[in-house]
């Protein structure tokens, strides 16, 4: 089981970037990498049509596996935005989880001028918090 998540600081200041211009409905990607290890940051479209929920489109998704097959990579984090609630998964994230080896990212824009990063593993429908460990 994951224990923490490594999260480069332009990644993550990406994710909240995403977050902002995807506002006011949420924002989904993944990063990507070997072992691990975050490689790679990859915005995916919102096929969802409301604003309290993420479905990523099947074809960019399907296109990124191959990808990742072909590189020996792996995800390594799934991340999403709240525009309006805190970074905490939500019943639905919880149910939707199915990457048990994978973390979750959480952007939430519920306060627009101190976005909240928060990551989650989540497995068997339980919920436990990753740390973060930035780096420059």
């Amino acid at each position: 089981m994951l224990d923490h998540l490594t999260l480069p600081a332009e990644m993550r200041d990406e994710i909240v970037a995403h977050a902002r211009e995807s506002a006011p409905r949420e924002c989904c990607g993944v990063i990507v990498g070997l072992s691990g290890q975050p490689g790679e940051l990859r915005r995916m479209t919102n096929t969802y049509e409301g604003i309290d929920f993420y479905e990523v489109d099947g074809r960019e998704l399907l296109s990124l596996m191959k990808e990742l097959d072909e590189k020996g990579w792996d995800f390594t984090a799934i991340y999403h935005s709240h525009p309006v609630s805190p970074a905490y998964p939500s019943p639905r994230d919880v149910e939707y989880a199915g990457y048990p080896d994978t973390a979750y990212i959480i952007c939430s824009l519920e306060n627009p001028d101190a976005p909240v990063v928060r990551a989650f593993a989540i497995v068997d429908a339980q919920i436990t918090e990753l740390p973060i460990h930035p780096t420059a």
